[in-house]
């Protein structure tokens, strides 16, 4: 009795489909796919299963996937730069997608962006990366734009892991927003980003030029270098403002755990929050309405980033706005630099920052101005 073929799992299905089209010519080089939304429809897939062809295809040579545009069917023999992208936090840390377009748009020589492979912070291990960075590696890439990981203990071992796997494959590596070591030390690699310290210090500054005067500095266990650095920003304000500063006044812990936070605001008592960034003011937001519903606004609350939700949290955040698009352009150019001149030194550039005014610090009216120099 002969067995039934077996059917293709549905991403092979939506791969051999596409292949077949662009053979016949359905789209010619340089035409744009159908959108992934457009094709979870036509095929009745789910975004990931369509991702997963779309990837396939890439793979094969035979598309280029353009962030913030699309899928575009190669030309034959067309000449450009190829960028690899390896950005765990993507998805769950909101500056990393205007970053991104802001790769996509940048005005330099033509260029591609592809995606590695989008893991998790909890979900990466060594083995994991290693499979990350190979698919980049065969795929030859120009360069590779790497967000490190933060929030895991295993963060800097894997760093370490990735940026040598690539330095073993002679391709540049260019740092977004935090390096692989611990402030105030810096790798071998170019970065790209904000001053932190500074920016810590501006925040920290306008709550205490907001009449705070015992102001604590919230950030998660196993956060990013770029922390520490807005740390040293909120100690220098102190010392600048003729202020005593104190390490206790550091807490390295989950914004979200109620019994934390009402311990350590009952025993500490502070007038305000410079929090590490914008997700942590947020949960710390959160969970003050459960430990103390009646004191909305007390502590007086600033972050870092103005993220879209910012404005919309229950007393709109005080904050730091990060450039996150001209980011993007500016780690673009620097990627061709590099590669025109490999033997230049590692450079940081940063980019400028805009200190936005809203409830939180205590202030009722909102606007927004540019930070000190």
């Amino acid at each position: 009795m002969s067995r039934e073929p077996s059917t293709p799992p549905k991403y092979r299905q939506i791969l051999e489909s596409l292949t077949r089209a662009i053979s016949r010519g359905d789209f010619r080089p340089g035409a744009r796919l159908p959108s992934e939304s457009e094709l979870v429809a036509e095929h009745g897939a789910s975004r990931l299963t369509v991702n997963r062809a779309l990837r396939e295809l890439q793979l094969a040579g035979l598309i280029d996937r353009r962030v913030g545009s699309g899928s575009y069917v190669r030309q034959p023999g067309t000449q450009g730069l190829t960028f690899g992208l390896l950005i765990p936090e993507l998805g769950q840390t909101e500056i990393f997608e205007p970053i991104c377009r802001g790769m996509a748009s940048a005005q330099v020589d033509r260029h591609v962006l592809i995606w590695g492979q989008s893991l998790s912070d909890t979900q990466i291990n060594d083995k994991s990366a290693e499979e990350i960075c190979e698919q980049l590696i065969t795929k030859k890439v120009s360069g590779v734009f790497f967000a490190p990981l933060e929030l895991t203990p295993d963060k800097d071992l894997i760093n370490r892991r990735i940026v040598s796997l690539f330095a073993d494959a002679r391709i540049p590596v260019i740092l977004l927003d935090r390096d692989i070591v611990a402030f105030p030390l810096r790798s071998g690699y170019d970065l790209i980003g904000i001053d932190n310290r500074r920016a810590g210090h501006t925040i920290t500054a306008h709550l205490l030029a907001q009449g705070c005067r015992s102001l604590v500095f919230l950030a998660r266990p196993a956060s990013a270098p770029t922390v520490d650095a807005r740390i040293a920003g909120f100690r220098d304000a102190h010392i600048a403002a003729g202020l005593s500063y104190s390490p206790n006044q550091v807490w390295r812990v989950d914004p979200t755990s109620d019994t934390t936070i009402k311990e350590l605001l009952d025993t500490n008592t502070p007038d305000g929050v410079v929090c590490a960034n914008d997700l942590t003011a947020a949960q710390l937001m959160t969970t003050l309405q459960l430990v103390a519903p009646d004191a909305l606004g007390r502590p007086r609350i600033g972050g870092v980033d103005d993220v879209k939700y910012a404005s919309l949290l229950p007393v709109p955040l005080t904050t730091i706005q990060q450039p996150c698009a001209a980011i993007g352009a500016a780690a673009v150019a620097a990627m061709v630099q590099r590669l025109k001149d490999p033997q230049m030194p590692e450079r940081d550039i940063l980019l400028d920052f805009r200190l936005i005014v809203r409830q939180s610090c205590g202030s009722g009216r909102p606007k927004a101005g540019r930070h000190a120099h």
